[in-house]
């Protein structure tokens, strides 16, 4: 039988990262292609010990289907984190759990924009976003960064002009705090510009925070939310960088229209979330696990990012440009203009070295010489190597395309 798709399920296209796994088998092949954190990361005795202590305390209740808006221990926890770590002064009841930021994403999409609608992001933006908001219909519209993030004058410009042809944007997507896939952190003066401006068009702003607390070097930019004064900003977090992205859990701040019809959605799509993986994480941040681990995790991230920076300087000096991001897990890296990375990663696949192609993360009218390389999974000798094996196939794809 052939089955006919909606426009929708025909519009869906495999994401790059995911297509790239399958070769992660391969023996001897590095990848910087994934976002993935490095498995030493994981507090595998704190979570064995609590989820031990759970199930013997509470079992037959984590086990059962949960609420909705999820366990309440943990919407408790995450307003005392987001008091603590971003001066946030959160609701437990304005907080919606979802199964990792994506899900979130994917919600946020559908209810506050209809297909055809246009929202905002960054360009580049998160893969993630471009793939969730597509299989919604929503339509994305980039504007450029530079070292200090979205250039807001851009976006003031951008936002007149859709204003003026009666089709306002319906959000505005950002990741202001170590960007994927840049690793560029918006500047404070601009965060103010971003909120000066919801302000004046009634926008709401998705502020996606997955890597605030993978700070490295620099001092902390107050979020977008912990300035917002009229509920304005869509706050999202997750669990995947400061815990596990196994226990596939993330969650969602903002105001009670939006986490109620969250809310709505999910008892459609899944009825609740896991929560034996809530009730892992609310007693993570009660016992004080997370203040514990993440230096640790920290300082690791920190010599791995420092070793990739160095490494593109003794391989690259300045035949490249990468960005110098202060947390986080990713760098931009920036070819000859001659070279296309999307070309070019059939040849670097064959020198057993893999990256995400720049192209991938524009919405619209993509940039073609750059890539995302992510520093946090591989080993430092693994990215040594692995940078001197991308120089090489640098060099040889220009010496073809010149």
């Amino acid at each position: 039988m052939q089955f006919k798709f909606s426009s929708l399920a025909e519009a869906l296209k495999p994401s790059e990262i995911r297509e790239l796994l399958k070769y992660v088998s391969v023996p001897g092949l590095i990848s910087f292609g994934g976002g993935m954190p490095h498995p030493s990361s994981f507090p595998v005795d704190d979570i064995a010990n609590i989820t031990a202590a759970l199930l013997k305390e509470k079992g037959k209740q984590l086990l059962q289907y949960g609420s909705t808006p999820g366990y309440e221990e943990l919407r408790i926890q995450l307003v005392n984190m987001l008091k603590k770590t971003e001066n946030i002064s959160a609701n437990k009841d304005l907080i919606a759990l979802t199964p990792g930021s994506q899900s979130a994403l994917y919600s946020l999409s559908k209810i506050l924009s209809s297909p055809g609608d246009e929202v905002i992001c960054e360009a580049p933006t998160y893969l993630g976003t471009i793939s969730a908001f597509r299989a919604n219909g929503t339509v994305m519209r980039g504007i450029p960064m530079d070292e200090n993030g979205i250039k807001t004058e851009m976006l003031e410009d951008k936002i007149k002009s859709m204003v003026s042809s009666g089709k306002p944007p319906k959000f505005i997507y950002l990741i202001p705090t170590f960007q994927n896939p840049s690793g560029i952190s918006l500047s404070l003066d601009r965060r103010k510009h971003v909120l000066e401006l919801v302000s004046k068009y009634q926008i709401p702003v998705i502020e996606d925070n997955p890597y605030a607390e993978l700070r490295y070097s620099g001092k902390r930019i107050a979020s977008l939310k912990s300035m917002d004064t009229e509920g304005l900003v869509i706050y999202l977090g997750t669990f995947s960088k400061i815990l596990s992205p196994g226990l596939r859990l993330g969650f969602t701040f903002g105001p009670e229209p939006v986490i109620s019809k969250m809310n709505l959605l999910k008892q459609a799509t899944n009825l609740a979330t896991n929560t034996l993986a809530e009730a892992i994480a609310a007693e993570y941040l009660k016992r004080g696990l997370m203040d514990k681990n993440m230096p640790k995790v920290i300082s690791m991230y920190r010599e791995k990012r420092d070793t990739m920076l160095n490494s593109l300087q003794e391989n690259f000096g300045d035949e490249a440009s990468w960005s110098h991001p202060d947390g986080g897990m990713f760098l931009w890296l920036s070819l000859n203009g001659k070279i296309n990375t999307t070309t070019m990663l059939k040849r670097a696949l064959e020198n057993k070295i893999a990256y995400v192609s720049g192209s991938a993360f524009y919405p619209e009218k993509a940039e073609t010489n750059n890539m995302r390389l992510n520093f946090t999974y591989s080993d430092n000798n693994q990215i040594v190597d692995g940078i001197g094996r991308l120089a090489s196939v640098a060099k040889e794809e220009l010496s073809v395309v010149a």
